[in-house]
């Protein structure tokens, strides 16, 4: 069977890249570069696209039974926007699709992202926008709404952590999330990827509060816990500073804003990977 994997170099894309290699399939991984001494050379086909760019990906379906796409922007960018790349450019890619004849979509979306109030984020509104694409389509599809990932907690709290301080919004300290770990979270995708016309909201195994994980961290890495409350709508107002905007950063913290005021609970576990753990790894041990 070959897969086309699209993002096959990001930290999820490159998680799935292992898994289908290791499971024999004939895999064409497709990102802007290649992730150089990978170790998994060989065991694909590399091939450079730009998603935003139609013509970069002609051809890059044919003879694919199953595209599997992570792409999406997760970090702040002058240059493109959410809907520039988690919509358009997967938009792209599903036309090329079609056109030549694949028989299963893959798209990593993400949980809430058609909840009320959820058009009002680009990173979420871009997502249910390609959704409805897919939905609307005659390819046969499986969508993944994953909570959230450990790496991407510890990168937001790590730095607080190590400041001494971690910030909360007001009255919030109690939303969850069961946050899921990326090798865990591939192998469900590759376990799933031949359902048909599927949808699963995918999180870890525990699921804690933002106060208990922070508090872990603080622990893990021998710091006292100090939490200050930060209003919600403090969010909003950076977001639209000038400053803020011109450095791109305007729609991860409205991305930020809503992770941290809904629950983001996913009702399809998967992994054996405990949190807990991972975050005494990431901060050398309980101390």
């Amino acid at each position: 069977m070959k897969v086309l994997l699209a993002g096959a170099f990001g930290n999820l894309g490159f998680e799935l890249l292992k898994v289908l290699a290791e499971s024999g399939y004939e895999v064409v991984a497709a990102d802007l570069k290649e992730k150089e001494d990978n170790g998994f050379e060989g065991k694909y086909t590399f091939r450079a696209i730009d998603a935003t760019d139609p013509s970069t990906l002609k051809g890059i379906c044919d003879g694919v039974d199953v595209v599997i796409t992570t792409m999406g922007l997760t970090t702040a960018s002058t240059k493109f926007t959410s809907y520039d790349i988690d919509y358009q450019g997967n938009l792209n890619l599903y036309n090329e699709a079609k056109a030549a004849g694949v028989k299963k979509f893959n798209y990593i979306s993400v949980i809430a992202c058609k909840e009320p109030g959820a058009e009002q984020v680009p990173m979420l509104h871009a997502k249910a926008m390609m959704e409805d694409e897919i939905l609307k389509g005659d390819i046969e599809y499986v969508i993944y709404r994953p909570t959230g990932y450990f790496y991407d907690i510890i990168k937001v709290f790590r730095p607080y952590v190590e400041k001494g301080e971690m910030q909360l919004l007001k009255g919030y300290h109690d939303i969850k999330a069961n946050v899921v770990d990326c090798p865990d979270f591939a192998k469900f995708i590759v376990e799933h990827m031949n359902d048909t016309n599927s949808i699963y909201e995918v999180g870890g195994k525990e699921t804690y509060t933002y106060e208990e994980m922070a508090k872990m961290c603080f622990r893990a890495a021998g710091k006292p816990t100090v939490i200050k409350d930060s209003p919600i709508w403090m969010f909003s107002l950076l977001a639209n500073l000038p400053m803020i905007k011109k450095q791109g950063k305007h729609d991860i913290i409205l991305f930020s804003k809503w992770t941290l005021s809904h629950d983001l609970v996913g009702k399809d576990v998967t992994g054996d990977a405990s949190f807990a753990e991972y975050v005494k790894e990431a901060f050398g041990g309980d101390k």
